[in-house]
C-alpha cells in the first residue's frame, strides 16, 4: 500500500524555546525509539514540542486528539462499503506504525481505556499491531515511535492512565516558562513589544495562583499570545484580555471581577 509521506511531514521549523533539556532527553529516547508520555498543563507547549521533535527529526508526524467517543477502530482502521465492496482503511496509529512516523495521541485520558489498550503491544519489545478484524499483524516500521500527552490538572479515578500503560513509557513534564523566558515567546508569537508581553505575562501569573481557588486552570501561555496578537493589531488591551484571558477562563462573575482587576492593575 503506498502512502504520501510528503503530507505528513514537518516542512518549517516550528516556533520553540526550549526550558531545560527535554530536547536533548526526547533525541535520546527516540534514538532508541522509547514510547514518550508528555505531561503538563492546557497551552503549555506540549504539541508545539512534538511538532518541533518531528520537524528537527525529519520525520513525519500524525496527530490525533483523543476524546472519549474515540473507538478502538478510529485508531487502527476499520472496513468500510463503497461500489466494489468491503475495503479496509488503516486509521492513524496503524498508518504511523507501517510508514515510521511519530503518531502523538493527544490528551490520551480523554479516550476510553478499553481504547487505549490497543496500543499496549506497540509499546513494548513487540513493537507490532495486530488488526483482529482484519487478521493481519502489522510489524512496525524501524522509525516509528508513540507519543501521548495529558494534564495531570484534570486527572480523576475515572479519567486517567491505567498503570500498566504508564509503564510503557518514557515521561517529560511540561510546565509554563519561567517568567523571561515566557515573555519572550509572548513577544514573538504575537508580535507585541516585551513591555507589553511582560505585563500579559504577570497577569497570568496572578490568575495562575487562583488554580485550585476559584479557576480549573490558570492562563496558558497559548491564551498570552492570543491576547497578544490582538493587541498588535490595535485592538484595546482591556477588550483583548477580556476576550482572550478571562472570557474563556471562566463564567463566574465574582472571579470575572477579580481577573479583570488584574488587568486593570497592569494594563490600566
Amino acid at each position: 500500500m503506498s502512502i504520501d509521506l510528503e503530507q505528513y511531514l514537518v516542512k518549517k521549523e516550528p516556533y520553540y524555546e526550549a526550558v531545560g533539556n527535554e530536547i536533548d532527553l526526547y533525541e535520546a529516547a527516540y534514538s532508541v525509539r522509547m514510547p514518550m508520555m508528555l505531561k503538563g498543563p492546557t497551552g503549555c507547549g506540549k504539541s508545539r514540542f512534538v511538532e518541533y521533535m518531528a520537524w528537527k527529526l525529519g520525520k513525519p508526524l500524525i496527530t490525533v486528539a483523543c476524546n472519549e467517543d474515540m473507538t478502538a477502530s478510529d485508531l487502527v482502521g476499520r472496513f468500510l462499503l463503497d461500489k466494489d465492496g468491503t475495503k479496509w482503511q488503516d486509521g492513524p496509529l496503524t498508518t504511523a506504525a507501517r510508514m515510521g512516523a511519530l503518531c502523538y495521541l493527544d490528551e490520551v485520558v480523554e479516550a476510553r481505556q478499553d481504547t487505549t489498550v490497543v496500543i499496549h503491544p506497540l509499546t513494548d519489545h513487540r513493537r507490532s499491531l495486530p488488526l483482529d478484524k482484519k487478521g493481519e499483524l502489522v510489524e512496525a516500521h524501524p522509525d516509528f515511535q508513540l507519543v501521548i500527552s495529558y494534564n495531570p490538572g484534570y486527572q480523576s479515578l475515572m479519567k486517567d492512565l491505567k498503570q500498566s500503560t504508564k509503564q510503557r513509557f518514557g515521561g517529560l513534564d511540561f510546565d509554563y516558562p519561567e517568567t523571561d523566558l515566557e515573555v519572550s515567546i509572548v513577544a514573538k508569537e504575537s508580535g507585541v513589544d516585551k513591555a507589553i508581553a511582560a505585563k500579559l505575562v504577570q497577569i497570568a501569573h496572578r490568575a495562575r495562583n487562583l488554580k485550585g481557588h476559584g479557576l480549573d486552570e490558570g492562563i496558558s501561555t497559548r491564551l498570552l499570545v492570543y491576547a497578544g496578537q490582538l493587541i498588535a493589531k490595535g485592538i484595546d488591551p482591556n477588550a483583548a484580555c477580556s476576550m482572550t484571558m478571562i472570557t474563556p477562563l471562566t463564567d463566574d462573575v465574582d472571579m470575572r471581577d477579580t481577573l479583570n482587576a488584574a488587568v486593570q492593575t497592569f494594563l490600566g
